[in-house]
């Protein structure tokens, strides 16, 4: 059996979630072998019940596969799968990134430098406006946008960034050929030409309640963190912090007023110790290193996002400080900068913590 249309099919195997798929694929070594291993191999893997073993079985003839395939060349989607290239390097340090995901639209590997905006679908004027506001900004300073296109604070952060003419990627709840909220359907198209639709689910899929809190695993998984803009006790946004505290990414949130119930939430990470927005420069500055030097559409590759922030002075002097011990006289040569301009260039990238001054007139990023 083909091993991508197999990883499809084991992908749609209803019950084989995405921590299941990770066992399956560590015990058996593809997606094909799991399709073709004997029944007894299969039942004694912990969750594999007879009902779970006879739907497993029954993938293995590749029927829904390959109607999958066929509506998503209809519908101008592509699948993207874990050994792609194309696929998202972020989503595969989380614990359970999908099998497969459905795209329409593009994506980039500067989309690696994403910051995802989430809150409630009912959202305030003033939540609607600091999410727009705050995703135009970082769409702006060079990072991707990553919502939900939900009603409310998703929304808006999209719109946001497109604003910016920035990108955005937006993580479906349910198929890429079935939007929802079908009000959104026309952001969903400019969402799509800026930047990309994802989901995990075929095509036509409905919006039911389970796939949401499981799709906000993906949009905080492309993310280098999560600003959670407007949030009640009981509001999904929260589901979103929780994944991305245990995916290692960084947890901001929007204070509002202590009047308001959907500022609750908010409040309540904060006292957690989530890290108060009140800027750009706060989300920046919060978001520390990426994994790897990121390569972007223009520009050099940025380790920090705190970077995207610096003027001209400060990129061409930082472009020009080493990884390891540099020779100040070096930092102007390589810069082509007055001396005079290097030095105070170098005191504020030290005050900004992305270089440090050695001994013996030498200096070293951070």
């Amino acid at each position: 059996m083909d091993q991508r249309l197999a990883a499809l099919a084991l992908h749609l195997t209803p019950g084989v979630g995405p921590r299941l798929q990770t066992v399956l694929l560590e015990r058996f070594g593809s997606a094909a072998d799991v399709l073709k291993a004997p029944p007894s191999d299969l039942a004694s893997v912990p969750g594999i019940g007879p009902k779970l073993l006879a739907k497993i079985r029954t993938a293995a003839d590749r029927g829904e596969a390959e109607r999958t395939v066929a509506e998503c060349e209809a519908e101008g989607i592509d699948i993207l799968f874990r050994d792609d290239d194309a696929y998202p390097q972020p989503l595969t340090e989380i614990p359970d990134p999908p099998m497969a995901l459905f795209c329409r639209g593009e994506l980039r590997p500067s989309d690696a430098l994403s910051i995802a905006i989430v809150g409630t679908r009912h959202g305030t004027a003033y939540g609607r406006r600091v999410a727009e506001r705050l995703a135009a900004a970082l769409a702006r300073a060079g990072l991707c946008v990553v919502s939900g296109l939900a009603r409310g604070i998703d929304g808006h952060a999209h719109k946001g960034a497109l604003a910016a003419e920035g990108r955005t990627i937006a993580v479906l709840g349910s198929g890429l050929a079935n939007i929802y909220p079908p009000e959104h359907a026309a952001l969903a198209d400019e969402v799509a030409r800026n930047g990309a639709l994802l989901s995990e689910l075929p095509p036509k899929s409905p919006p039911l309640s389970g796939t949401f809190p499981q799709r906000n695993r993906i949009i905080t998984g492309l993310s280098l963190g999560v600003i959670v803009v407007e949030a009640g006790d009981r509001s999904g946004a929260l589901i979103s912090a929780n994944h991305a505290k245990e995916q290692n990414r960084e947890v901001l949130a929007v204070p509002g007023s202590i009047e308001s119930r959907v500022s609750r939430g908010c409040h309540r990470l904060i006292k957690d110790g989530a890290v108060l927005v009140e800027s750009v420069d706060d989300v920046l500055e919060a978001l520390g290193y990426t994994a790897a030097a990121t390569r972007r559409d223009e520009g050099p590759p940025v380790k920090r996002p705190a970077e995207l922030s610096l003027n001209e002075q400060e990129k061409t002097v930082l472009a020009a400080v080493g990884e390891e011990s540099t020779l100040i006289d070096e930092v102007v040569a390589g810069s082509g900068l007055p001396t005079s301009n290097v030095l105070a260039t170098l005191s504020v990238l030290e005050m900004k913590r992305m270089v440090r001054r050695l001994g013996g007139n030498r200096v070293m990023r951070i």
